[in-house]
């Protein structure tokens, strides 16, 4: 079994947008997991003045978080330089991840990562992820860290972003 240390948490961009606007982001840090975020990911919540953009980039420089490069990044700023078309930008996060968590799965040993997400399109069996890593949603990374003693209220940092202005995914259900 991995030591904390050794497990990689890989946040998408919903989980840092809705923790900057709960004043949370120091939560990525409590199960004393490594935190890396993918190029991609980076740029998609700093390329844009919004309300959170500057909160990110601060944890990213305060903590001096690795940023992970990615064939995804790449070809996507290639695509930008060239003046290709509007390039495309959908879901680009979230492939950067499944790349750095591919590249875990060929490590030796490989490495454990923790893929962080808010997109519930994401907990489909579809998007698949090697067996050294895991798919986590924003909701149940909080309630696993309410019930380790690490943090009060998982509900009380969801109505925080919310009250804040984060239009935070809301839970459906199969019909």
């Amino acid at each position: 079994m991995p030591s904390p240390a050794d497990i990689v948490l890989l946040p998408d961009a919903g989980p840092l947008i809705t923790l900057a606007y709960a004043d949370s982001l120091d939560l990525l840090f409590r199960p004393g997991w490594t935190v890396a975020l993918v190029d991609m990911v980076l740029h998609e919540v700093t390329r844009n003045q919004t309300p959170t953009s500057e909160k990110i980039a601060r944890l990213v420089e305060t903590h001096k978080l690795p940023v992970l490069p990615t064939k995804i990044s790449q070809r996507y700023q290639q695509d930008l330089s060239a003046n290709v078309v509007a390039p495309r930008k959908s879901n680009l996060g979230e492939l950067a991840i499944q790349e750095a968590m591919n590249d875990f799965a060929l490590e030796s040993p490989p490495r454990t990562g923790v893929f962080l997400f808010e997109d519930h399109k994401i907990a489909r069996v579809s998007f698949l992820v090697p067996d050294n890593c895991r798919k986590v949603s924003t909701r149940a990374f909080l309630l696993f860290l309410e019930q380790k003693g690490w943090l009060a209220s998982a509900a009380e940092i969801e109505r925080k972003a919310v009250l804040a202005g984060r239009t935070f995914s809301s839970l459906r259900f199969p019909p």
